[in-house]
């Protein structure tokens, strides 16, 4: 009887220890944050698709002049329905990241009943957000979601206009503000992190796009007060952002499944990137932001905009080594990499030459400071996109030959295979079986893929 007690008892050991080790094994099944900058690389954003809206509570005409279908918001500001190919044309090109701002709240609980056929006013306090996501949105950023994944790209999804200056923001750097909003912005994280909780690692989220303080202030908290600085103002709105990025990782990490290790994003104030010395808070949005509490060590990443001015390259450039020595004493030490979650410029694009040389330089300066980069929007814009064809051939060139070399991307021949594309351990052609959700064996299938125990499941 002893000796039987003992053999059930190191069985129990052995079944405890293997448990152990799975669950480590789960616990690094996802590369680390650092690891994902690394391997995104050169990203571009989908910008002025999934985050247009109307922008203004006076005028609120995609809801007032459209069906308001996911097509009628993504023309609204220029672009044509997303297609597949346009995702081929980025990867084949060097691209290997894409990030996706979707603004969510007209996608919501509001119903936009206008009281008469020329009234296109919104009162949010009569007509409310809700907090419900609706069906049909979800499922086209699902789609699109999968056209990326599917390219054996990275994709990042965010919240979008849901902040910013425009009327319509509801997400806004005020600790009162943050207490109000705070179940909703929650119960929006967690509808997204359930419909994509099985996703490996080539999906991350990204809580908030650039969210100003009550006065809407850029460059730093309070710029826009009376005296261009209100030292009150400023410390709500940076608790304010510290408390949003807080509620973000706690939401995700509720949902369990891949998002428990998922790599999450986090702006700064503004998403602002420190640039300049005219002003001596200028720094504060980095001295400020502070990494969120993490049961998932190392799955945090920072992130920041950057449009500088490139009238005088020369200027410009050395503004950029300024901006990353700054980001890296004010940001980076604090513990997780960061990536330039947007970058172009604001003035100086007439001289073609100076746009080509600067997009080239700031590559080489990402890559050589272990930064990721995603272009905004430009390179391929409107209808280009249905082709799919870059508009902007030469600054694509430039921005490859930046981050890979004066070879560009086509012309590397000293990279191994594994830095082409992920890791070994996450790339999709190490995997050669396929199973539907209910474990049935496929043929191998063309839609968005997730990687569970070392099988392929396919997303349906």
């Amino acid at each position: 009887m002893i000796k039987l007690s003992r053999n059930i008892l190191l069985i129990f050991v052995a079944l405890a220890s293997a448990a152990v080790q799975a669950q480590e094994s789960d616990e690094t099944t996802f590369e680390s944050a650092r690891q994902a900058v690394e391997n995104m690389r050169v990203g571009w954003n989908l910008g002025n698709t999934f985050d247009s809206n109307s922008g203004d509570t006076l005028n609120m005409w995609i809801e007032h002049w459209t069906s308001r279908t996911p097509a009628d918001y993504e023309k609204a500001w220029g672009q044509v329905p997303t297609v597949p190919s346009l995702f081929k044309m980025f990867k084949e090109a060097g691209f290997n990241a894409i990030r996706v701002p979707v603004t969510w709240y007209p996608h919501l609980e509001a119903k936009f009943h206008f009281s008469t056929s020329s009234n296109s006013i919104w009162y949010p306090s009569k007509d409310p957000l809700g907090t419900q996501i609706n069906k049909v949105w979800m499922k086209r950023i699902h789609q699109v979601v999968d056209y990326i994944i599917s390219q054996d790209m990275y994709c990042i999804l965010n919240v979008h206009h849901d902040t910013g200056a425009a009327n319509t923001a509801w997400l806004i750097a005020d600790e009162d503000i943050y207490a109000q909003q705070r179940e909703r912005f929650e119960a929006i994280w967690t509808q997204i992190a359930e419909e994509f909780k099985d996703y490996d690692e080539h999906l991350l989220f990204e809580g908030y796009n650039e969210m100003l303080d009550i006065k809407r202030s850029w460059c730093f908290a309070s710029f826009a007060s009376e005296k261009r600085y209100d030292a009150a103002m400023a410390k709500s709105a940076y608790n304010a952002i510290n408390s949003y990025a807080q509620s973000f990782v706690n939401a995700v990490r509720a949902t369990g499944g891949n998002n428990a290790q998922r790599n999450l994003v986090v702006c700064t104030y503004g998403a602002c990137d420190g640039n300049g010395n005219w002003n001596s808070h200028l720094q504060d949005p980095l001295k400020q932001m502070k990494l969120p509490e993490d049961p998932a060590e190392g799955h945090l990443i920072f992130e920041v905009h950057s449009y500088p001015d490139i009238t005088n390259l020369s200027s410009a450039k050395s503004t950029v080594n300024t901006t990353i020595s700054n980001l890296k004493s004010n940001l980076i030490r604090k513990g997780a990499p960061l990536i330039f979650g947007e970058w172009g410029i604001s003035a100086g694009g007439d001289n073609r030459q100076n746009h080509v040389d600067f997009v080239k330089f700031f590559a080489q300066r990402c890559k050589a400071n272990g930064i990721g980069l995603f272009y905004w929007m430009g390179l391929s814009d409107g209808e280009h996109r249905s082709v799919p064809e870059f508009n902007e051939p030469d600054l694509v060139q430039s921005m490859m030959e930046g981050y890979y070399g004066e070879g560009g991307y086509v012309g590397i021949s000293n990279l191994k295979e594994t830095d082409r594309t992920q890791p070994a351990h996450s790339r999709m052609s190490d995997f050669s079986e396929y199973y539907d959700l209910s474990g049935h064996r496929l043929a191998r299938p063309h839609r968005g893929l997730i990687i569970q125990g070392g099988r392929k499941i396919l997303i349906h």
